[in-house]
């Protein structure tokens, strides 16, 4: 039996268009960036605070959406 192509990436949204993967991972980054500002604000500018908490944030982010050949980014690292 032939399956069309979109009918087989098809994913289920919960919120924004997210799939729940992506929603966790893009609130594990939230929470990352979050953390660092407040851990890194008494400590360094707030312009210097803000590329930290990007770069923090950025592995996490990326995880969520990154797909390879139809692996997620934790399949494909390992």
């Amino acid at each position: 039996m032939k399956i069309n192509k979109e009918i087989q990436r098809y994913q289920e949204s919960i919120l924004f268009g997210l799939s729940l993967r992506q929603m966790v991972f893009a609130l594990l980054a939230i929470g990352v960036a979050v953390g660092a500002y407040f851990g890194l604000k008494p400590l360094i500018g707030a312009a210097e605070v803000g590329w930290v908490c990007m770069l923090a944030a950025f592995p996490f982010a990326m995880c969520g959406f990154f797909t390879y050949n139809g692996m997620p980014a934790e399949r494909f690292l390992r």
